[in-house]
């Protein structure tokens, strides 16, 4: 049955919680007005997005606890809104604007003050650098630069995200439980049970789930291009982008 326009743009419009992704919107609108949204939305992108700029900083040698402070001495410099004066979504990728941000602000932090004078009278975000350590632990031990670090690591956040709204849909129908089955055929891992094994699990027909696994994959690829279109100057970018993206984490493998 065809889609109607309007469903069909409701659908793929984020909720109330929209701010959990990366809108050159929230970031344009902080940068020139103080509100008690516009802040709110900021922050939520940066807990979104923090861990890729953390793993870059430790990639470029810095230690667990010098990473920790400086990612969030960052996130405050980029809260008081002057960083943001100079963000222009026609200039580009929203990643490659906050990567070149980060570099910015290392390069003046190399004599930089004690940590317990660090963000001093500053909010600081809520951030739970204990399981970011322990995620670096296993990022790839060999001689990847923090550009590959943090390019792979945006991508990953970027498909957690989209995975996370496709999951609230499928939550909002009452069919978690198909999701939860579902969602291991999106990655084509081999490890996925047969078609049959699922059936089995969710007292449906082998073929009503491979509709259904087929409606999932159709509705993960519009959202993650409707994820990476925020993130983007132009529509006409989101396939490059997701080339890109994919090829960082193509590079995984290789």
């Amino acid at each position: 049955m065809p889609t109607d326009h309007k469903q069909q743009k409701a659908q793929t419009e984020p909720r109330d919680d929209r701010f959990d992704t990366t809108h050159w919107s929230i970031v344009l609108a902080a940068a020139h007005r103080s509100s008690p949204d516009s802040d709110e939305a900021l922050e939520s992108l940066c807990r979104t997005y923090w861990y890729p700029l953390y793993a870059y900083v430790r990639r470029r040698g810095y230690s667990a606890d010098d990473a920790k402070d400086l990612t969030q001495e960052f996130f405050a410099r980029l809260l008081e809104k002057g960083y943001l004066q100079t963000a222009d979504r026609q200039r580009g990728r929203f990643r490659s604007f906050l990567l070149t941000v980060l570099k910015r602000f290392l390069s003046k932090e190399r004599e930089r003050a004690e940590a317990q004078k660090r963000g001093g009278g500053r909010k600081l975000l809520s951030i739970d650098f204990t399981s970011g350590e322990d995620r670096y632990r296993l990022e790839p031990s060999h001689d990847w630069t923090a550009e590959r670090v943090f390019e792979r690591r945006w991508a990953l956040t970027l498909l957690d995200q989209v995975l996370n709204r496709l999951g609230r849909e499928y939550a909002e129908k009452q069919k978690t439980q198909i999701f939860e089955h579902l969602k291991v055929y999106l990655t084509g891992s081999s490890g996925a049970p047969a078609y049959a094994e699922t059936a089995a699990a969710l007292s449906m027909s082998e073929s009503a789930v491979k509709v259904a696994v087929h409606r999932l994959r159709q509705r993960y690829r519009e959202l993650l291009k409707d994820e990476i279109e925020h993130t983007v100057a132009s529509p006409d970018d989101v396939d490059d982008e997701l080339n890109q993206l994919l090829d960082a984490l193509r590079a995984e493998k290789s």
